[in-house]
């Protein structure tokens, strides 16, 4: 492509190198090969605390340059759109500057660790995007093109009206109780345990595909191992002892069980944990309605099962859809039919997603209305965890959506000129 043709640069800086910072600097080094772009994405900056290691990663990764303060990170000329891949913990601080210096923000999920960050965010995402400043959560299973088309078959009524919604997230690497106490496990870090961690995705799925948010629900959460050895390293989800006897106190749940019901009748079951032996990345849904049903399993991430009750009884029943076609979402950048996708193909998708939304100045999903959303969820968890399971209404109070979400765009959005 000559230069008068080329797209716009889009100057990318990212806080935080470990498990998601990896998943995303491969998307980010990947998208625009793979789609065309209304901007090419430049990997600018890393931005971590420990200068050695943060210029390995760096190195490694494909950043061009780094820094250890996040704060100067932002400031830099050279970066257009922050992605925050840090703990919790940081989340509201970093996305709130970020989006206040009028850089474009990308934060993983869950949104924040309580609900008045949530907001703050929420409040400071809408009034940049008055400036259109965008900003999007990661939630990148959306970005499955099986659940992508899942979404579509529900939106086009393939299911009818919705009767049931149930699903599973079943992890084990916390299984062993001298697993140590790395930083998901401490609640001042994570803000909660298999709860945030992966119950914020099966919260958001159910929304997405439902169509809207969850009015209530009834819950009970659980910490099997209470203490744990202290860490001397830890990468992604693993990590080793310091070799001391010193222990400390896990202070999020191991699982979480609740029982929702939407506002259109839908009633809804959702189980995380990360102590579900031989379960390693266990995401599980499906979805019943009164003319077909759908089911999808992460492990096998390229099939949607589907059952028209439509057809005569004689020879309906679930079949499995191959998600490889050239017009189901996403395909039109990746292999001929039947080759199949992986997970790092979510965060590609999620990246094209929020070039084309910036590129084409409209706001992205989903949203920091919409993690805001499952973060009021998975307060209304604890709260009724905390109170005998009692039923537990979810306040989307200022967040109402404005009607169900659409599918995901799929198609070649025009480029915009350079």
């Amino acid at each position: 492509m000559d230069s008068q043709h080329r797209p716009p640069e889009i100057g990318v800086g990212m806080v935080g190198y470990a498990f998601m910072g990896q998943a995303h600097s491969h998307a980010w080094r990947t998208v625009a090969s793979a789609f065309d772009l209304p901007m090419r994405p430049v990997m600018a900056a890393l931005g971590g605390r420990e200068q050695a290691a943060l210029q390995q990663a760096a190195a490694r990764l494909g950043w061009a340059a780094t820094e250890t303060d996040w704060r100067a990170l932002i400031a830099r000329p050279d970066v257009a759109l922050v992605d925050i891949c840090t703990p919790g913990s940081s989340h509201a601080e970093i996305a709130i500057a970020a989006l206040e210096a009028g850089k474009h923000v990308l934060c993983e999920k869950p949104l924040a660790n309580t609900v008045e960050e949530a907001e703050a965010m929420a409040a400071a995402a809408a009034s940049a995007a008055r400036r259109g400043v965008r900003s999007m959560v990661g939630f990148s299973y959306r970005r499955a093109p099986a659940l992508a088309f899942a979404r579509r078959l529900i939106a086009d009524g393939r299911l009818g009206t919705l009767r049931h919604v149930r699903t599973q997230y079943l992890q084990d690497w916390i299984v062993d109780p001298e697993f140590p106490l790395v930083w998901r496990l401490k609640r001042e870090h994570a803000g909660s345990g298999a709860l945030g961690d992966l119950g914020a995705h099966i919260v958001d799925l159910a929304q997405f595909l439902v169509g809207e948010p969850l009015s209530g629900v009834a819950a009970l959460t659980e910490t099997f191992v209470r203490e744990r050895p202290l860490p001397a390293a830890s990468a992604g989800l693993a990590a080793t002892p310091d070799g001391t006897a010193a222990r400390g106190p896990v202070t999020v749940d191991d699982a979480a069980l609740f029982l929702g019901r939407f506002p259109g009748g839908a009633v809804a079951s959702f189980e995380a944990t990360r102590v579900a032996s031989g379960r390693k990345n266990a995401l599980r849904i499906e979805i019943n309605g009164d003319r077909g049903s759908l089911a999808f399993d992460m492990e096998r991430m390229n099939e949607l099962e589907f059952h028209d009750h439509t057809e005569p009884a004689a020879t309906a029943g679930f079949r499995r859809i191959l998600a490889t076609e050239p017009d189901h979402p996403y395909l039109e950048g990746w292999w001929p039919p039947g080759h199949g996708l992986g997970y790092d193909h979510t965060f590609v998708h999620q990246m094209r997603d929020l070039i084309h939304a910036i590129g084409e100045d409209r706001d992205p999903e989903p949203s920091f209305a919409d993690g805001l959303r499952v973060q009021r969820v998975l307060a209304a968890v604890e709260d009724s965890a905390a109170n005998g399971s009692a039923w537990t209404p979810v306040d989307h109070t200022g967040t109402a959506p404005d009607g169900p979400p659409p599918p995901p765009r799929t198609d070649t959005p025009v480029t915009v000129a350079p």
